[in-house]
């Protein structure tokens, strides 16, 4: 019978889609993943994969052994936890990864906390507004304020993040403040750049319409508090999660724009990839995160919106 190690093997390189994706995730290297979906191979004594210098592609007998291998991982994680973590505190590293603002203002002040209730998990939080693959970069958790499209993950929504535009009194006062929409093709857009972006938009509201607006600027940037700064220094307009500007707009170093058409808010939403026995130290940050956020919105912190649905809310997305 074909070993379970090279199965788990074989699953990572088909999810992944190369040999030396699946051997970072695992902690191997290229060969030795090469090596081991070669010995699976001549056990089964069909080819699971069309190999060739730049692309990796299953075989139809390895799309077929792929549905069979997530039945026999699920039967092995279930009576993994039905024997061996039976009343176990969850434990471990956890690997989270957020986006900058959301990560310093909301998900780092948590983790201390997360400890105290869970001593045995250690924590590796890395916070990026780069959107990290959770299958390639092998991390456990992603809190986001946006959900993406991804059969692959379990997406749960905690609460709807409320989104402005603004910009520094110098700037509106050198360029005018817009009166509308349209105007804002006559201003500076401080643009934040994600991978594979081709073009930038916002969703405003006109009305009760919702229209995604292409925008324009000089300026770009991958990190959302370089954005801010640009702000303060009156290089632009910039689109920001209400929560990382409020203290700006208290003070009056930034003020808002086109009051009467901000952006739809954002979604606040913790993701994991997709199991059906989601191991316990995933769980118990997925529940502690949306507990803390939850009591962040219960205590007015600005630019969050209740989420209606106040209870826990699982759902692929």
């Amino acid at each position: 019978m074909a070993t379970l190690e090279n199965i788990a093997v074989f699953v990572r390189a088909f999810e992944l889609g190369s040999f030396s994706a699946a051997g970072r995730s695992l902690r191997m290297s290229s060969a030795v993943v090469s090596y081991r979906i070669q010995c699976l191979e001549e056990h089964l004594g069909c080819r699971l994969f069309n190999r060739t210098t730049r692309r990796l592609s299953p075989t139809e007998n390895g799309r077929v052994f792929y549905e069979s291998s997530l039945e026999i991982r699920d039967a092995v994680e279930r009576a993994e936890a039905r024997v061996s973590n039976a009343g176990a505190a969850p434990h471990g590293v956890l690997k989270v990864t957020a986006p900058l603002g959301l990560g310093r203002r909301l998900v780092a002040p948590l983790v201390p906390r997360f400890r105290i209730e869970h001593p045995e998990i250690d924590v590796r939080l890395r916070l990026s507004d780069y959107i990290v693959d959770l299958l390639t970069e092998a991390v456990d958790v992603a809190v986001r304020m946006a959900v993406l499209a991804d059969s692959s993950l379990i997406v749960r929504k905690i609460a709807d993040v409320e989104r402005v535009l603004c910009a520094a009194p110098s700037y509106l006062a050198k360029r005018g403040q817009p009166k509308s929409i349209e105007d804002l093709d006559r201003h500076e857009c401080l643009l934040l750049r994600f991978p594979g972006s081709q073009q930038f938009r916002w969703p405003l509201r006109r009305g009760r319409r919702v229209v995604s607006v292409a925008v324009r600027g000089h300026l770009e940037a991958d990190d959302g508090d370089v954005l801010t700064d640009w702000a303060l220094a009156g290089e632009g307009i910039v689109m920001k999660p209400a929560f990382e500007v409020t203290d700006h707009l208290r003070a009056g170093s930034l003020v808002t724009v086109l009051p009467r058409h901000q952006p739809v808010p954002a979604t606040l939403a913790v993701l994991h990839a997709y199991r059906r026995m989601v191991p316990p130290k995933v769980r118990a940050f997925a529940d502690f995160t949306a507990r803390g956020a939850r009591e962040a919105i219960d205590m007015g912190i600005a630019g969050f919106a209740p989420y209606a649905d106040r209870g826990a809310h699982d759902a692929e997305s």
